[in-house]
């Protein structure tokens, strides 16, 4: 069975082959990013595929991130080339959840926590409490956190 981390370094290797630049460099960066994680703590391990997901998950959310800064700062070549690496890195996790996707699972969660007598602020916590583990790798948590508090205002 490959593991996530076999098939970057498999893409990788491709994509040097094919001279694919943007691809290859963006897989090096991440491949980088893991060991780093799996050097991280009293003794170098392994990580898991889910693991792996959240490392390729936090380097796409700093790719969105920079492409942002870099189109508000007026550098829109530098935004596309971050736009392009999180799409090569977006490949590598779960289809993302639609906002209407999003906000069912929300307003059942919603449902779940009022029923269990959850109301006010404290209903927040605990509905993304019930949301979180539904949607993980799905959505990011700011998105999760907007839709779960505009449901609680309606």
């Amino acid at each position: 069975m490959t593991t996530l981390k076999s098939k970057l370094q498999e893409d990788l290797t491709e994509a040097i082959r094919a001279r694919d630049e943007l691809r290859s460099s963006t897989l090096r960066l991440t491949l980088a990013a893991v060991t780093k994680e799996e050097v991280a703590g009293k003794q170098s391990r392994e990580l898991s595929d889910d693991e792996v997901q959240k490392v390729i998950a936090k380097e796409a959310k700093k790719r969105r991130e920079a492409a942002e800064a870099f189109a508000q700062g007026g550098r829109a070549e530098q935004a596309e080339r971050e736009q392009a690496e999180g799409a090569v890195l977006d490949e590598y996790l779960p289809k993302q959840l639609t906002d209407d996707e999003l906000r069912q699972i929300v307003a059942q969660a919603v449902e779940e926590a009022r029923a269990a007598g959850a109301e006010g602020p404290r209903a927040m916590g605990a509905v993304m409490k019930i949301v979180n583990p539904k949607v993980a790798g799905r959505a990011e948590g700011g998105r999760v956190a907007a839709a779960v508090k505009q449901l609680l205002a309606g």
